[in-house]
């Protein structure tokens, strides 16, 4: 083929040429970029060891832990209305390491490291872990401590800590805080012994004008670019927070929108959020509620009238005309009386929160404006936090009527010490099933509750059937020694020696699995928590249904699940690079049968099993590993396994306040399988 004439005839050594000078060009922008990341390495090679090993005063687990309990995730940031309720699973927001704006160096040997006490011990730096791997350290090592401060411990000797003997602690009648001092505490006042019957909070404070804040999700509508007007603030009573990295527990959430969101009229909303599960909210937007006796609080209405400024000068408009026709056919005029909305821009408020018998009651200005009825999961003595956030100035606050002493938790007291209660020795024999219950420090009165009912089910007193706790340490020293002495007598509790953490809970879920695999002979394990509340006759025939040659993954079944890639819940692809999922079933309660459980074991033990934040999702991938290298598994998805409440006939109810735990205990033994009430 002849040349053009216009063409040059070195094109094709220039672009050869051209090539390799951008390929140059391009491996040096990657080595710039690199370099810094290259040096970390050689430093983690060359064995300097740059970590502190929280050898520090703030890790002094003797300290008072009554500021860190509700620090770290004091609050939800204030969102619109869409974002009110909870995600579909609680998960917790990504965490991310950075040196000097470089991303973290990925580990140098083995990708999916084991995380245990004994490896933990044997690290001295934490330079080539990953994020995940470096909060298991920090629990490690912090939870090593304790454990060894605990197996010091007598528990005949704890008799003289005011903790566990439960002596009278004084408690103040009333307490106040200026504005200021509330700011310096990043506005949260500590109630020091909670709430009771006839408590009072007073709130003086001043709304901030309306700011302009965008909404993504408007924009996405293509109705507006997006921006909107927004002037809200929050009220909460919270409780003390179970683990690190849980949300401390919202007993009352109260939130007045000046601007409203998407209704566009003013409105205060009330809800509570118990393990990070928001309940359904309680919206008043100006209409009266319902008078009926079971819509009453206390004999007060849920929601008062209220009108806005525009729908004022609406109804003034209209009276005129009525009134006018009125008075022409000489019909009386009954008065009318139609409070505006009790908050606005730039100015004053008083707000009165007071505890009643059946519920919360709000006030502003003297007048009763919404009250919220009490929910079961929570008592009064649990709300000892007050916290204050959003656009509002606080002037200051008052509180009044305070319980005298506070409800302590003593053995005494509280443990209810009988025979009954406690657990049979682990027997030689094979099991059935094994029950494995994810259980908090702090949550004894859970952990009772079901000891009173389904642990007393005929499965387990004939010994088909065998349940344990499974509890990490907490923070205080104190709370840790109450836990051994339960512990001790109880004899169902297994006492893991790290920190306990929200992030965690995939630690407790492979103990669950070794003391399934090396305690005793079960040939099926579950895992749930101790908030649900298990029918373990129904289970087990839901078991007998399935052959004993397959492996079997029980419970209620996620497929085709997609990650959240932003916003609060998200994980990054460096947790997770594929799009879905495997299948896994919600963390409530799942069944596995035991050969699963020995390959969880197996793996964790020589150091290859993959470790992920959610632990549902975790069992879904160990699950799906052993599916595809061992015997086809049996994917078993039953709805009565029940992620959120309880439905009618279930096998698992979820979110059961040690309250519900009884009355579905009774109502079983009448031989119904209902629920008591739903949240």
């Amino acid at each position: 083929m002849k040349r053009l004439k216009g063409e040059p005839p070195v094109t094709r050594r220039f672009k050869l040429q051209h090539l390799l000078i951008g390929m140059a060009a391009l491996y040096l922008v990657f080595i710039s970029f690199k370099f810094p990341q290259f040096l970390e390495i050689a430093k983690a090679l060359s064995g300097d060891d740059g970590y502190d090993d929280m050898a520090n005063e703030d890790s002094d687990l003797s300290k008072p832990m009554f500021n860190s309990v509700y620090k770290d995730t004091l609050h939800r940031k204030l969102e619109d209305d869409q974002h009110q309720d909870a995600p579909v699973r609680p998960r917790k927001e990504p965490l991310e390491e950075k040196r000097n704006g470089s991303k973290t160096i990925k580990p140098l040997q083995h990708r999916y490291g084991r995380i245990t006490g004994e490896i933990m011990k044997r690290r001295n730096r934490t330079n080539e872990l990953s994020v995940f791997e470096r909060m298991a350290d920090e629990a490690w090592t912090l939870g090593l401590r304790a454990w060894e401060e605990l197996d010091k411990l007598d528990v005949k000797e704890t008799g003289d800590s005011s903790i566990v003997e439960g002596k009278p602690e004084s408690c103040p009648s009333w307490l106040s805080m200026s504005g200021e001092e509330l700011a310096t505490g990043d506005r949260l006042m500590f109630l020091p012994c909670g709430l009771a019957a006839g408590s009072s909070i007073t709130l003086v404070g001043t709304s901030h004008n309306a700011h302009q804040e965008y909404v993504p999700q408007l924009a996405k509508l293509r109705r507006s670019n997006g921006m909107v007007m927004v002037s809200q603030f929050m009220v909460e009573l919270q409780g003390l927070k179970s683990v690190d990295g849980e949300d401390p527990p919202k007993i009352l959430h109260l939130n007045p929108r000046l601007r409203g969101d998407w209704s566009q009229r003013p409105v205060i909303e009330h809800n509570t959020c118990y393990r990070m599960q928001w309940g359904s909210a309680q919206r008043c937007d100006g209409s009266p509620s319902k008078n009926s006796e079971e819509m009453l609080v206390d004999g007060y209405a849920r929601c008062e009238k209220w009108m806005g400024n525009d729908m004022v000068a609406a109804k003034e408009s209209k009276t005129k005309t009525t009134s006018w026709f009125k008075r022409f056919i000489g019909r009386e005029q009954k008065p009318e009386v139609t409070w505006p909305f009790p908050f606005v821009e730039g100015r004053l408020f008083i707000l009165t929160i007071r505890a009643g018998v059946d519920g919360f009651h709000m006030s502003v200005g003297g007048r009763h404006v919404t009250s919220f009825p009490y929910r079961t999961g929570f008592t009064l003595e649990d709300a000892t936090g007050l916290a204050i956030k959003g656009d509002v100035d606080v002037h200051s606050v008052y509180v009044t009527s305070l319980p005298a002493s506070h409800p302590s938790f003593s053995p005494q007291r509280v443990l209810e010490l009988s025979e009954k209660w406690k657990a049979h020795p682990l027997p030689k024999t094979p099991i059935r099933l094994f029950v494995g219950v994810l259980s908090a420090t702090n949550h004894f009165a859970e952990r009772m509750a079901v000891r009173k009912t389904w642990m007393q089910s005929s499965a387990i007193k004939s010994s088909r059937v065998v349940v344990r706790f499974f509890v990490a340490l907490n923070a205080r020293k104190e709370v840790n020694a109450v836990l051994k002495k339960e512990a001790a007598y109880f004899g169902d509790i297994v006492i893991l020696p790290f920190m306990d953490r929200y992030e965690l809970v995939v630690l407790k879920t492979i103990s669950i699995c070794e003391f399934g695999v090396q305690n005793v002979t079960a040939a099926y394990i579950m895992k749930c928590d101790d908030d649900t509340f298990v029918r373990l006759d129904t289970v087990l025939k839901e078991i007998e249904g399935i052959s004993s040659k397959k492996s079997l993954y029980m419970g209620n079944l996620n497929l085709l699940h997609r990650p959240l890639r932003s916003g609060k819940w998200a994980v990054t692809y460096e947790e997770w690079p594929e799009e879905v999922y495997p299948p896994y079933a919600n963390g409530p309660g799942y069944i596995i049968s035991i050969d699963i459980a020995k390959f969880i074991a197996s793996e964790h033990g020589n150091r290859s099993l993959r470790l992920f934040k959610m632990e549902d999702v975790s069992m879904g991938m160990w699950v799906e590993q052993f599916n595809s290298s061992r015997v086809a598994v049996q994917y078993s998805h039953n709805w009565k396994f029940c992620q959120y409440g309880c439905m009618e006939n279930y096998y698992t109810a979820h979110y059961q306040s040690p309250r519900q735990m009884v009355c579905l205990w009774d109502k079983l033994a009448r031989g119904r399988a209902q629920c008591c009430n739903f949240r």
